[in-house]
């Protein structure tokens, strides 16, 4: 396995995502779009994820030279989002973020096989090549704070390109070799599927990442409204995914002791506590850090916990459209009615209440998993 070399890969693909994340809200916030307008924009971002993965996994499917898709689609992501340089109305960055992200949702499943093949056979290692990701969210979301605290937010626009360039350089670096081939089939797909623990397990998926809406689509002007800085909003980002890099290492070790089912319904119910911190306590600088410490929960034991689960319920060729189904009901769907249902009841309810219903739906996620999925999983 390439270590180092899917580790930059990793690395720049986060730091996107750690551009994204915490500054893009802010940016369309400078240009003057309202709470219902930034949630809708974002919900863009995720609704991409709903079709991309599972059109990507189809085209990898039936292609013997993967890695040519992941370097294709790398290559458009930065001329698509080359346009957001080009114009401010609503439509034109609707477009744009349509285009980038449908991209940009392109490489990552494929590589995530990759990752899992080399790694299943000792669960929580996965974590160790995932923490460079991590790595490149903090620094992209901790150098960026002070640059838009000076500057404004506008230049979350250049930080975005100049990641996006890297993750298409790492993706030239990547052998070929390691990603040919076909793959055995197990069995019809839509069987793999239907079965009760697979379903419950994306349902659990879909209302975790539900939960998320308020947190990805408005923290950042949320602690804004109520004074922080932008330099402190970072490295708040910034701490929770430190956290996660801890939960990542330690992955190994806790899943030789602990269920997966175990660690995946404590995710949920951390999610839960979480939101109800945040929502409740944003006045408070102690109690937001040790809402940022559950991000070692809430993201990084539960996906890592959910990609052992996806590798198990989806083998032989069934893992590419297995990745796919998996992002795009959890990161896609569940992502996209986060963010729309969040620009709705933000400006109606409140911000309180929008985290109480992310609460809520953490607390759903934990009742599917106890009562849905077997308890030897």
């Amino acid at each position: 396995m390439p270590y180092w070399r899917l580790s930059g890969f990793y690395f720049f693909y986060f730091a996107t995502l750690g551009v994204l994340v915490p500054y893009w809200g802010l940016y369309l916030q400078s240009i003057g779009f309202t709470p219902v307008d930034i949630g809708n924009l974002i919900a863009i971002l995720m609704f991409s994820r709903i079709v991309a993965p599972l059109v990507w996994a189809w085209i990898a499917d039936h292609r013997d030279s993967r890695m040519s898709v992941v370097r294709v689609a790398s290559f458009l992501t930065v001329i698509a989002f080359a346009g957001a340089f080009l114009g401010t109305t609503f439509w034109w960055l609707a477009l744009v973020m349509l285009l980038f992200s449908f991209f940009w949702h392109a490489s990552l499943p494929l590589l995530e096989v990759f990752v899992m093949r080399h790694t299943a056979a000792l669960p929580g290692v996965y974590g160790r090549v995932r923490l460079w990701g991590s790595i490149g969210f903090i620094i992209a979301v901790t150098a960026l704070g002070p640059v838009i605290d000076m500057r404004g937010p506008w230049w979350a626009l250049p930080a975005l390109l100049t990641m996006m360039l890297g993750i298409w350089l790492f993706s030239l670096t990547l052998p070929e070799s390691e990603m040919k081939g076909t793959i055995g089939h197990a069995g019809p797909f839509r069987q793999a599927l239907l079965r009760p623990e697979v379903f419950a397990f994306l349902l659990a998926c879909l209302l975790m990442q539900i939960s998320h809406g308020p947190y990805y689509t408005f923290y950042s002007i949320y602690l804004e409204g109520y004074g922080y800085s932008k330099t402190v909003i970072g490295a708040l980002w910034a701490f929770a995914v430190l956290c996660e890099i801890g939960i990542f290492l330690l992955m190994q070790r806790l899943l030789q002791h602990i269920a997966l089912r175990t660690v995946l319904m404590a995710s949920f119910l951390l999610a839960a506590f979480r939101w109800l911190l945040i929502g409740h306590y944003p006045e408070n600088l102690s109690v937001l850090i040790l809402a940022q410490v559950l991000h070692a929960a809430t993201f990084g034991s539960f996906h890592a916990t959910a990609m052992q689960l996806v590798h198990r319920f989806f083998t032989g060729k069934h893992q590419y459209r297995g990745q796919a189904i998996y992002g795009s009901f959890s990161f896609g769907i569940g992502g996209a009615v986060g963010s729309f249902y969040s620009g709705q009841v933000w400006t109606a309810l409140g911000p309180t209440m929008t985290f109480n219903i992310a609460a809520g739906s953490a607390t759903m996620a934990f009742l599917v998993a106890y009562f849905l999925i077997r308890p030897k999983t």
